[in-house]
């Protein structure tokens, strides 16, 4: 079956599964394949307990006409993806970035959903499937959307702008991160680039701090919507205070906005700022921005702020890279509040720079003289044998349960696969 032959049959049935387990009545099934599964063999599970279609690459599993062959299923929802954002033709944002890509999204969702009905990437589906899966629940209600996409690879992003098609881009940074997928730091540059090659062809516009020198570089030929510290940028601002939430002020038209937010770190303001230029230029009204900004409330362990009975935690330990490492750092140690401690887990993905990168996380630690230091992971003990160590986040909550901490802030930092979010319920 083409793909115009089965976009036909999504606007009669227009909700996607990929699990078997999830099988609204009137929906498709998509029989993706991954390393220890094959989804061809869910299709009949699928198609009796509610979908309506099931779409396979594999012949041995054609039941009758309500399974769809084609060649690549993945290949498939891609396409039919591509398919459905151009046949309904609305604005889209585009966004990526070494650090700080979710959390602008759901800034710029809190301020844009003021106005418009928005589409929004649901938590971080914001890869090659997660992508397709987004756009294909857009409506003809829908006015607009804000598409996140991430990347460990070269070409990853080029991929996906050929399926999203962004009107605007956004890149909130670049650093040192999968540098095993990209192999150097300027294999980020020129992967997360790939959305400004795509804009600059389009002739669509892009949303860029105007002090960013790695990124002005790669910005050549695009118009430009600014924001940073310079007052001549679209949007104007700078920090009056972090703490620990970021306290922050910014310019229209002369005027000055004051926001509180419940956002920790001052490397946060980037992300405000964006989110305060996109409000403006489309043409939001700068108390709604505000207050917008004001009450977002991260979640998913991402700048987090918790009192518990016996300490205040900041979780950070979403994900972790070297630049997200030291920003986090140098945040806690401005923190005028004592005593503090550190948990912080291996950043992984940084192939053969691993150990020095996890060694000038250890020359920050020690330059902030902090009252107690946890680290966990294998590159962390090697790194870091002066401090207390541990191979696992096991290993480390028992040592947290045998010698508790009481009256402590204490910032817990690392990688995804870490899950030092494990440690909350002992602190």
């Amino acid at each position: 079956m083409n793909i115009s032959e089965l976009y036909e049959l999504f606007i009669h049935n227009p909700k996607i599964t990929t699990d078997s387990r999830n099988c609204p009545r009137g929906s498709i099934f998509f029989a993706l394949k991954g390393e220890r599964f094959d989804g061809n063999q869910y299709a009949e599970k699928a198609l009796a307990t509610g979908c309506s279609y099931a779409v396979i690459d594999n012949p041995d599993y054609i039941i009758g006409e309500r399974t769809i062959l084609v060649d690549d299923v993945l290949t498939a929802l891609q396409q039919l993806a591509h398919r459905h954002r151009k046949m309904l033709g609305i604005p889209i944002i585009g966004i990526t970035g070494t650090n700080g890509k979710t959390t602008t999204k759901e800034l710029l969702a809190a301020v844009l959903s003021t106005k418009f009905n928005l589409l929004y990437t649901e938590g971080n589906l914001n890869n090659h499937i997660g992508v397709p899966l987004t756009l294909l629940r857009l409506t003809h209600d829908h006015e607009m959307a804000v598409i996140e996409m991430g990347a460990s690879h070269p070409g990853d992003i080029k991929e996906l702008v050929e399926i999203v098609l962004p009107n605007y881009g956004i890149i909130t940074n670049v650093g040192r991160a999968h540098l095993e997928g990209f192999g150097s730091f300027e294999g980020v540059v020129k992967t997360k680039g790939e959305l400004y090659d795509y804009i600059r062809r389009s002739k669509g516009k892009i949303f860029i701090k105007k002090e960013n020198k790695e990124l002005q570089a790669i910005a050549k030929g695009i118009e430009q919507i600014t924001y940073g510290s310079e007052d001549s940028s679209f949007a104007s601002g700078h920090i009056i205070s972090c703490n620990p939430y970021l306290t922050f002020d910014w310019k229209q038209q002369g005027k000055l906005h004051t926001v509180e937010t419940h956002l920790i770190g001052g490397y946060n303001l980037d992300n405000v700022l964006t989110a305060v230029a996109v409000g403006r230029y489309f043409k939001i009204p700068a108390e709604r921005i505000s207050r917008a900004i004001a009450a977002y409330e991260p979640t998913n362990n991402r700048s987090q702020l918790k009192k518990t009975e016996n300490n205040i935690l900041l979780i950070d330990a979403y994900n972790a890279n070297p630049s997200s490492m030291k920003v986090a750092i140098e945040n806690f140690t401005s923190m005028p509040v004592s005593p503090k401690a550190v948990i912080l887990g291996d950043m992984r993905e940084l192939g053969p720079a691993s150990d020095e990168l996890h060694a000038e996380a250890i020359a920050e630690i020690k330059a902030g003289k902090f009252d107690k230091v946890f680290l966990c992971g294998e590159h962390f003990r090697k790194a870091g044998k002066e401090f207390a160590t541990f191979a696992t986040t096991e290993e480390l909550i028992e040592a947290l349960k045998a010698n508790p901490l009481k009256g402590y802030h204490i910032l817990i930092k690392g990688s995804h696969g870490m899950a030092l979010e494990k440690t909350v319920d002992v602190l």
